[in-house]
């Protein structure tokens, strides 16, 4: 009696997670529902990528390199290496003048102005699209660690 009642509960719950198959032009979402869930991209960029990382080397939190030189199209990629959550924040006040609308169309799924999302897990990645930026110097830094002097700046000539 057992085995027949573990049988036929065991076939329950098979039938309740999935078994039926759907028939070839049956969808389970539509177009709107993928353009919901796909993240935002950053534009783009017709300039070089650069690499920075953002780690902990012992007891210092750190951008490697704090300290870039780019063009106006490029494109600089935040690595999460160590040390996480981490992000990338600009100061709205040290930006260059008309920059803070670009920078912002370069910035997918940002948190705040600005601010781009926390990477929690090892090797994430965000990108940071500097096409049309004006030249100019723009400093940045992480929200979690700041106060621990994790900070940089691009130079955008």
């Amino acid at each position: 009696m057992r085995a027949t009642s573990f049988v036929a509960g065991l076939a329950v719950v098979v039938a309740a997670c999935g078994g039926e198959k759907k028939a070839p032009d049956q969808t389970t979402t539509t177009t709107s529902d993928q353009q919901q869930q796909a993240p935002a991209a950053a534009p783009a960029a017709s300039g070089a990528t650069h690499d920075v990382n953002m780690e902990l080397q012992g007891s210092t939190y750190k951008f490697d390199p704090a300290e870039l030189s780019i063009k106006s199209g490029d494109v600089v990629q935040f690595h999460n290496k160590s040390g996480g959550p981490h992000n990338v924040s600009f100061w709205s006040d040290s930006i260059p003048k008309g920059a803070a609308d670009k920078l912002t169309a370069g910035m997918p799924d940002q948190m705040a102005p600005l601010q781009g999302p926390l990477l929690a897990e090892p090797d994430k990645t965000y990108k940071v699209s500097f096409e049309g930026a004006p030249a100019g110097v723009y400093k940045f830094y992480c929200l979690p660690h700041l106060a621990l002097g994790m900070h940089g700046k691009i130079t955008v000539q």
